[in-house]
Order: C-alpha cells, then sequence, then structure tokens
C-alpha cells in the first residue's frame, strides 16, 4: 500500500473544497482569447457552444476549453484541435485522447454515458483512444472570468510548458480564483491552489504513479464540496496517498453541517463531520476586487474511524 506523510495545515490554507465539481472532463482545445464564459464567448462557434452546455446540463460533465500556454492572439481555426476526456471516480477512472478537425462532432457524445465513466462514444464519434503520454496540469487563466487568473495563472503555465511539462495547459474557469494560481490534476481529478511550478511538477509525478500529493490540495472533484474536504482530512489523519484508495460513499446532513462517510479500498471507515464557516477576516476575493467578502469554508470538525459495529449501525 502507498503511503505518504500526514501534512499538518492550518484552516486558511486552501484545503476546504474546489468549487471544480465534475465526475467527468471534456476539455476541447480553443486557441485565442476567450470570454467570462468561454464556451459561448470565444472564438468556438457560439451555437456549438450552447449546444454543448445544454447537452452536458445534469450528466455530471464539465466541460472546458484549453489552449497552449503562451500568446493568446486570434491565430485562425486551428486545422486538427486536440480533445481530451477524463473520468475521476475513484477504481474507474481513466484519460482518453482524439483529435478532430469539426468540433461538431462532440455532439456525437454521449453525455450521460460520459459522466457515469463509460467511454464508448468516445471512442466512436472521435476515434479517442487512452491517453499515455501522462498526466495533464490544467492552469486557470481565464483573466476575463477573473484577473486573479490571467495575473497569476498565465505565468505559471508558461513557466511549466518552457519547463518541458508536456501536459501544461492553459484551461477556463476551475472556481477558487481567491486561490490562484489554481491547477487541476488530470486523470484524478485533484485540485490545487496558490500552485508553484515546483509543487505541480511534483503532483504530476506523483499522478503519473497513482498517488496524490496533499500539500496545497482542495479536493477532488468528483465529489461535492463536503466530500472533497472529509476525504483531504482522512489523507491527512492517515498518511494515505494512493489517489484511489479513498472513495466518498456517503454524506448526510445540509449545509452547515454535514457527515460523511469516507471508506478505503481495504474496507476501513471513517465518519467526517463537515461544517460550513466563514474565511475570517474579510478579504478581497479577486485581484481587482476592492469590496471585502467572508466567502464560504469547508471546517472539519472531527475525524472518527467506523468499528464494524458502528458501521452497521
Amino acid at each position: 500500500m502507498s503511503r505518504c506523510a500526514t501534512v499538518s495545515r492550518s484552516l486558511d490554507e486552501p484545503v476546504s473544497g474546489t468549487a471544480a465539481t465534475a465526475t467527468t472532463w471534456l476539455l476541447l482545445e480553443q486557441p485565442g482569447p476567450w470570454g467570462a464564459k468561454a464556451l459561448t464567448s470565444s472564438h468556438l462557434d457560439p451555437a456549438l457552444g450552447r449546444a454543448l452546455e445544454a447537452a452536458a446540463e445534469g450528466t455530471g460533465v464539465r466541460i472546458a476549453l484549453i489552449r497552449r500556454p503562451g500568446r493568446h492572439a486570434d491565430p485562425g481555426t486551428p486545422a486538427v484541435r486536440q480533445v481530451y476526456v477524463a473520468h475521476t471516480v475513484p477504481g474507474d477512472g481513466w484519460l482518453h485522447h482524439a483529435t478532430t478537425r469539426d468540433p461538431l462532432q462532440l455532439l456525437g457524445l454521449d453525455f450521460a454515458a460520459l459522466g457515469a465513466g463509460d467511454h464508448r462514444s468516445f471512442g466512436a464519434a472521435l476515434g479517442g483512444r487512452p491517453h499515455e503520454d501522462g498526466p495533464l496540469a490544467l492552469v486557470c487563466t481565464n483573466g476575463k472570468r477573473d484577473r486573479c487568473c490571467a495575473l497569476l495563472g498565465r505565468p505559471l503555465a508558461a513557466e511549466l510548458a518552457a519547463s518541458g511539462v508536456r501536459g501544461a495547459w492553459e484551461v477556463t474557469h476551475l472556481g477558487g480564483h481567491r486561490f490562484s494560481p489554481t491547477v487541476l490534476v488530470l486523470p484524478y481529478g485533484y485540485a490545487y491552489g496558490r500552485a508553484e511550478a515546483h509543487a505541480v511538477k511534483e503532483a504530476l509525478h506523483a499522478a503519473q504513479e497513482g498517488r496524490v500529493v496533499v500539500e496545497g490540495c482542495r479536493g477532488r472533484s468528483a465529489w461535492e464540496r463536503p466530500g472533497q474536504a472529509a476525504e483531504l482530512a482522512v489523507r491527512s489523519a492517515t498518511g494515505e496517498c494512493a489517489a484511489d484508495a479513498l472513495s466518498v460513499v456517503r454524506t448526510q446532513g445540509a449545509a452547515p453541517r454535514w457527515e460523511v462517510t469516507v471508506a478505503h479500498a481495504d474496507g476501513r471507515h471513517w465518519r467526517v463531520t463537515v461544517a460550513q464557516g466563514t474565511s475570517l477576516p474579510p478579504r478581497p476575493e479577486s485581484c481587482g476586487a476592492s469590496v471585502l467578502g467572508s466567502p464560504a469554508r469547508m471546517d472539519v470538525v472531527a475525524v472518527r474511524e467506523l468499528t464494524a459495529a458502528r458501521l452497521a449501525g
């Protein structure tokens, strides 16, 4: 069993859950500038963007645009676009890749099946195959959505690309811009905040080996925010770093308090109490914000390993 050192952290660190929630990520290359809602305000056909949004709604699939790090002047319509799809649920994760000359082909995908982990329509519609060139590091750089992402994300993406990280891409909005630069690592779907190049490289190396780096991690996108916080709390308590070792199997309650059950692949279970709080003192929620805010956060109140009797009850 792969183990890693327990990481201690304060509650102000970016471990309280990421807004980037999805079981499956669909990524389409779209060079050039992006607007605040990139699927319908970029140089992608906005009618196609609206159709993709409608097709993905309620399926667990989140669609994002990606582009190579660098200058973003309009290069014209690319002859060939890269397309990736990743399913992030533990024990059933995968990352597939395809290319397309016509992004309308994406409308041939079965989004409900993709969200459930079935990649067959990706192969049928786009000729997709398993991606065998290492994990991806997606750096949020959409400055039209939030200035932080451009000011902090673009230099990070450029540094990763210049240092030879082949899986580095710029990506549209991931959420949690107050933790910029933010990064999503696929295929496992773990998000990181206030990321630096050396930490992203470490996370990519760990993902290549089936591990997750807990330091700076904001949670796995397959889970809702209480589950993200609970899973990371169990990792910190136990030192477990195998990416697929832990699953969120039950979440009970509602805001502002949840009881989350986290299961290990070896049969152990934990009950984690998560409470919604507010980040204090008030602070700007964006690089360009002049108004102070107190954004919601997920605070882990207790982590209890369950005995067989307590689990049955």
